[in-house]
């Protein structure tokens, strides 16, 4: 199958993060691209502005009326399980014999012609593929990035490069979401972790370990598997592989780390060439972890040390990853997209160290029915960690609610004494009359859209004490 050889590509769920970088990616290639989702957001409002039409009502009337000007061979149909099977449009493509290919199916064909590079993981797989991405882009090194999260570097989760390169790489962040990451066949793959997830789909966590097994077993016979230290103890693998760690006697590993000003410097022991005095701008000892599994990358395709060390310091993050917004000496405003208990352990425990003594104000909105109901304690622990905590009602994506799974539930696990269950408007409400010191905003779903809101608000105080 020759993936750019369809005309229209009419995309379900278009405001996926994955999602759109491969709309953005054919419309590159002069495609017309066509999407769909539910809600709009400032991701959606971006693709209309780069050309992509989108829209948010399920309209078989309207998609009849875009069809009409293509045959059925010339129209590719891209989905994200997100969807719903009843959905009207799916449902109308499905019954006319369509082409319909799932995310992952035609992210898989786009990376068979290059070398691929798969990052996978339950947590830290975003940061760690834009941070290889940006590693390979430092080097002069041909190569495509399709990105779980908005680049800071490149303000964009699409980096394309040569298609007539037979050499390029392409960098995909590999998605354990309903097995996706198994339609790659990577030359390099790292597993950052393997925590039990989407249990909706797995089941339970053997389960989880099971699929991450898989698909260490697709990268090739002549690649390299890179896997964290108890990520290897987990899946008792026979892949020629390397190990890393935080700071365990592995093949790759950070030695001497030091904290002063928000950032990181540290060794970085390897079998290669060691780098010494590395320079991280990201807090968070998760973030070393991340950079180790990125160089251990880089030098497998022979970036040098220099080059790595120039790229580490110049390394700006993520979107939505620790993401600093409002950054003054009376107040903090820090956003993340932690949505997993572990994740937020991490976040919140980053926070702590970096700003020890400061009061620490979570709003966090639960990401799925099922997610919350698997993981309540986990979640009810991690929270705790708070000094205070508001909780937002549950996102529910894709799923249908489940009796009983509700915030309040939630709320009701806690041991923290400042808890409250509030709406978003009673959030910003709060918060023009409050001086939180520190103040983190968690999740997956539309808490974003307080980002803007929160950041004026926070702003506008801080001037006013300034009178």
């Amino acid at each position: 199958m020759n993936i750019l050889n369809y005309k229209l590509y009419y995309f379900l769920g278009v405001g996926g993060i994955g999602m759109s970088a491969l709309a953005r990616f054919f419309k590159h290639y002069k495609k017309t691209v066509i999407g769909y989702d539910k809600t709009a957001t400032n991701l959606t409002n971006q693709l209309q502005d780069e050309g992509i039409p989108c829209h948010f009502n399920d309209n078989v009337s309207a998609l009849e009326s875009i069809l009409k000007a293509y045959s059925k061979n010339e129209v590719l149909v891209v989905y994200t399980p997100a969807v719903p099977k009843e959905h009207a449009e799916y449902q109308f493509l499905l019954k006319n014999n369509y082409t319909i290919l799932k995310r992952s199916v035609v992210l898989g064909e786009i990376t068979k012609q290059f070398k691929t590079i798969a990052i996978a993981g339950t947590h830290g797989k975003t940061t760690t593929t834009t941070l290889v991405t940006h590693l390979l882009k430092s080097a002069g090194i041909n190569c495509f990035a399709f990105m779980g999260g908005i680049s800071k570097n490149y303000n964009t989760n699409l980096l394309l490069g040569d298609v007539n390169d037979k050499d390029a790489y392409v960098v995909v962040e590999a998605d354990e979401y309903d097995r996706s990451f198994l339609t790659l066949h990577p030359q390099i793959a790292v597993i950052t972790s393997v925590d039990a997830d989407h249990l909706d789909i797995y089941g339970n966590a053997e389960h989880v370990k099971e699929g991450y097994a898989l698909f260490a077993k697709q990268v090739k016979s002549d690649g390299m598997l890179i896997v964290k230290k108890n990520v290897d103890n987990d899946l008792k693998l026979s892949n020629k592989r390397l190990i890393y760690s935080l700071n365990l006697d592995t093949e790759y590993c950070a030695e001497s780390i030091v904290m002063a000003n928000a950032q990181f410097s540290y060794n970085i022991k390897s079998p290669v060439e060691a780098i010494n005095d590395v320079t991280l701008g990201l807090p968070g000892l998760h973030n070393i972890e991340n950079s180790i599994a990125a160089v251990a990358i880089a030098q497998q395709i022979g970036i040098k040390g220099d080059v790595i060390k120039n790229a580490l310091r110049s390394f700006s993050g993520v979107k939505r990853r620790f993401d600093y917004r409002v950054k003054t000496e009376k107040v903090v405003y820090i956003d993340d997209y932690a949505h997993h208990p572990e994740e937020l352990k991490a976040t919140i425990g980053s926070v702590r160290k970096l700003y020890p003594g400061k009061k620490i104000t979570g709003i966090f909105q639960p990401h799925l029915f099922s997610r919350t109901r698997d993981f309540i304690d986990d979640f009810a622990a991690s929270l705790d960690l708070l000094d205070e905590c508001i909780l937002l009602e549950i996102y529910p994506a894709r799923e249908k609610p489940i009796e009983g799974v509700t915030s309040a539930w939630l709320l009701s696990k806690m041991k923290l004494k400042d808890k409250k269950l509030m709406t978003k408007q009673q959030v910003l409400d709060k918060m023009k009359e409050a001086s939180p010191e520190v103040l983190i905003t968690m999740g997956a779903g539309d808490v974003d859209s307080l980002i803007e809101p929160l950041e004026k608000i926070l702003n506008t105080n801080f001037e006013k004490t300034e009178l």
